[in-house]
Parts: C-alpha cells; sequence; structure tokens
C-alpha cells in the first residue's frame, strides 16, 4: 500500500508538503520521498529509508533545506519514490499507488522494441513506479501517456506526476483508491487520505472520479480526462486501512466503523462483561457494539505507542507478530474473570489472533469471543497491496478449506462466501477452535454494505466474495 500528496502553491510549499505526507504515515512504512520545484533551484528530491525512524525525523534535515513552490511526497510499503524521469515530456517526477499484475509481461513488451532498460531494486525485483513512467513515455503527451498506463495495467493505478508548472493527478480508472483536492488562498494540494489537509489550512474542493486526470497549479484545477462511470472503491478502506478522520465518497470512516459495531450487535446472542477492541483499527467497531449493545467497552489491553507507533513493522511476518504481541499490554484488573467481547479489524493468517487470545486466557480471561468486522478473507487481493500474504493459503480461511479437502471434502467456494449455508458456518466453527476462541462470528458482507450506505455495484468486495 501506500499514500501520496502533492502541492501547487503561489508561496513556498515545502511546509504543507512535509506534513502533507507525514500524515500519510499509516499507509506504508519502508520508503518515503519528497520533490519540489522552485525557480532559483529548479527540481530538489530526497529519499530515505524510513523502517526504523518516522517519517518526520529522517525528512527533518531536507525540510529545512528544500525550497519551491510545487511538490509531490509519497510514503511506501515497497518502492523507493518519487522517482524522477526526464524524457520527450521534459523532467517530471512520479509517484503511484496501485497494483501491477502484468509487470512482467509489460517490462518483456518494452524491452523487446529495444533501447530500454530498468534499474533493479534490491532483491532483484523492478521499481513498479519506474514502469508506469515508462508506459507514460510511449504517448505524445502526458495525459494520453497516463491514460495509456492505466489502461495497459491489469489491476489498479492512481498517480501523480509533478512538472514544473503542477502536478498531475490521476484517480485509477475504476476509482479502487481515493483522491481529494483541497483548497486555500494561494494554493490547492492533492492527497490520497482527505484529512491529511485538514490542519494545513485547505478546505475540501473535490475528489476525482474513476479514471479523472486533473492538472493542479496555483491558479486552480482543470479536469484534463472526465470522469468514467463504472467505480470500485476498495470496501477495505474503511474497515481497516483509512485513518479514522478520513472520508471517501463522502461517507467517514469513524461512522461507518460505528455503523459495523452496531450491526454486529445486533446480530449477536452472546452477554459479555465487556466490550474491547483490539488497537487501533479495531476500537471503533467496539465503540459502535458497545453503544448499539449496552455493553460496556473497556480496554483490556493497551497499545504501547512510543516507540512502536506502526503497526506494519517490520516487514518479516515472524517479526511482526512478535512485535504486535509486545505492543499490547495488560489491564489485570479488566481481564480477569471476565468474559471478553473482542473486535479486530480482520482475521489475515489468524497467528495474530491466536495469540492475542492466549494472552487474554494467560491474563486471567474465562471467556474470549471474537467478532472481526469483515467477513472471512477468501482471495488475495489483485487491485491493492494491502496484504503481504504471498498466497491465499496464509488465508486462514483457505487454510481451513485445503483441511476440509483433504479430508475427501468437495469444496465450491460459492457455498463458503455465503454465511446463511451450512457450507460457511462448519468453516466459521473450525477456524474458531484451530485460533482457541470460546465462540467466532465474522461481520457479514451484506452489513458491511450498509454499514457503507453507498450502491454495492460501487464497491469492490472481491477479497471477500471474489466479485470483481
Amino acid at each position: 500500500m501506500g499514500g501520496f500528496f502533492g502541492v501547487a502553491s503561489k508561496e513556498d510549499c515545502v511546509f504543507d508538503l512535509f506534513f502533507g505526507t507525514d500524515y500519510h504515515s499509516h499507509l506504508g512504512t519502508r520508503r518515503a520521498g519528497m520533490v519540489v520545484y522552485g525557480k532559483e533551484k529548479g527540481f530538489d528530491r530526497a529519499i530515505h529509508n524510513i523502517e526504523n525512524a518516522p517519517f518526520r525525523t529522517k525528512f527533518d534535515k531536507d525540510f529545512n533545506e528544500m525550497e519551491g513552490n510545487i511538490g509531490i511526497g509519497s510514503i511506501s510499503d515497497f518502492e523507493p519514490q518519487p522517482l524522477m524521469v526526464r524524457s520527450h515530456h521534459g523532467t517530471y517526477a512520479i509517484a503511484t499507488v496501485g497494483r501491477i499484475n502484468n509487470a512482467a509481461k509489460l517490462t518483456e513488451e518494452l524491452l523487446s522494441k529495444g533501447h530500454a532498460h530498468f534499474l533493479e531494486m534490491s532483491g532483484g525485483d523492478l521499481n513498479p513506479t519506474e514502469l508506469v513512467a515508462y508506459l507514460v513515455d510511449q504517448k505524445d503527451n502526458l495525459v494520453e501517456g497516463i491514460r495509456y498506463a492505466q489502461e495497459s495495467i491489469d489491476g489498479s493505478m492512481t498517480l501523480l506526476i509533478m512538472t514544473s508548472k503542477g502536478v498531475y493527478a490521476a484517480r485509477d480508472l475504476h476509482g479502487r483508491t481515493p483522491v481529494s483536492v483541497g483548497k486555500k488562498e494561494g494554493s490547492f494540494c492533492v492527497s490520497f487520505e482527505s484529512f491529511a489537509y485538514l490542519n494545513l489550512g485547505y478546505e475540501f474542493y473535490k475528489e476525482l472520479g474513476p479514471g479523472e486526470i486533473v492538472v493542479v497549479t496555483p491558479e486552480g484545477v482543470h479536469t484534463l480526462a472526465q470522469p468514467g462511470s463504472e467505480m470500485k472503491i476498495c470496501t477495505f478502506l474503511w474497515v481497516y486501512y483509512g485513518y479514522p478522520t478520513s472520508t471517501y465518497e463522502g461517507i467517514s470512516v469513524e461512522k461507518m466503523r460505528y455503523n459495523c459495531g452496531a450491526l454486529l450487535a445486533e446480530r449477536d446472542d452472546v452477554e459479555p462483561d465487556i466490550v474491547a477492541g483490539v488497537p487501533d483499527s479495531g476500537i471503533a467497531h467496539a465503540i459502535g457494539y458497545a453503544n448499539k449493545s449496552g455493553i460496556p467497552f473497556s480496554r483490556p489491553f493497551v497499545k504501547y505507542t512510543p516507540t512502536w507507533p506502526r503497526s506494519f513493522m517490520p516487514t518479516i511476518q515472524t517479526q511482526r507478530n512478535l512485535i504486535a504481541k509486545m505492543k499490547l499490554i495488560p489491564v489485570k484488573d479488566l481481564i480477569e474473570g471476565k468474559r471478553l467481547l473482542m473486535i479486530d479489524d480482520s482475521i489475515v493468517r489468524g497467528t495474530q489472533m491466536r495469540e492475542t487470545t492466549e494472552f487474554l486466557y494467560h491474563s486471567g480471561a474465562k471467556e474470549v469471543h471474537i467478532r472481526p468486522a469483515c467477513p472471512p478473507l477468501m482471495f488475495g487481493c489483485k487491485y491493492l497491496n494491502f496484504s503481504r500474504s504471498k498466497s491465499e493459503m496464509d488465508l486462514i480461511a483457505r487454510r481451513v478449506l485445503k483441511e476440509m479437502e483433504q479430508e475427501g471434502r468437495e469444496i465450491d467456494l460459492k457455498a463458503y462466501v455465503n454465511p446463511d449455508t451450512v457450507e460457511y458456518k462448519e468453516m466459521v466453527e473450525r477456524i474458531g477452535k484451530q485460533l482457541n476462541f470460546t465462540t467466532l462470528r465474522y461481520h457479514r458482507l451484506d452489513d458491511i454494505i450498509a454499514s457503507v450506505g453507498i450502491d454495492r455495484e460501487k464497491l469492490c468486495t472481491y477479497c471477500w466474495d471474489g466479485h470483481e
């Protein structure tokens, strides 16, 4: 995953760029970068590894030295960016958010045309942002190049391109990720997260539609390609990835999570002593559940954030599991002898939730009822890198189905994504037993859609039901 922020201002933009980019730190923890353009210094770029230090710490020196009135910044879980490119379009900087499933094929096609090369990152991978830039450069102008890149990519691609004149912003063709534009006197900004510009004095100006391309200058925002009619925005943004203060398509993340918790409570029949959320993304869901059910909300453990503020670190899964456990400090008086109902945003592999449950039992919990705020994850996302899972067999639901298949059962996935079938109920029961929960009940997809409150056809639910 990743996030971005861009500014076009009549005055120096570095302050806004620095803090606007920093406000995307929850979306990535490996690489970050900023590029600015000013008439005196021209283009100036800085990229740093942020795996062991937050964005502001790594970019503090750059913040004090950079000057310019146009800039873009990005935070990524994978590739170093923004990149600087010199081509027949002139010099530009580019940052992307998305996923390219056919990268090998596209690279081979470009190399077969001759006179092209790609720089390898550590580990031998190609930088997908560099590939996007090569695709953009196949056309005579930037708008045609952006559209050609998006149409060539199997997956999704939202991008920013910064020239000496302004910032081109393009939302992916089906609007799977958001692009929000803010305005204040003498300046416009473009952001993945809508909240990122509020404390910088900007007000909401517009949200780009699916496939819309605009150019943002200090004077205004001009649409260069009209938005398409079909949208499939990622529903998981509301459930987990989005920051609580964000809004997508006019729908607040925090309010949506309250709605999720309330609908979970309406369908539940257990009687716990307290309701709690796994910090941080499970908390709002738990508040919604508690408010609806009347069962007290409590914090039986608290996340230690002074030195471990971000849940994605480190990148090695076994280390992430250990760090996730070390972050949570128990409040024994709120656990011992209690029947707890815990809500987390999702269960992916199941490892962390199993360890959290064992941790609660060890601290004296009488019962631990688990309520994920979304349905079982059944399919690896083809459009966003929201999980580090390398295979669908990393998903606990798919592992359980594989075990059932090895027992001689014939598995039809359609039966296991429907919460009203006997097959689904058996799968959930097996998951709960494997992870040692007292009870397990997932949120229903129809209730998630109701929690968001926009047309089902405008939402991507592929990771849960396989519908593209």
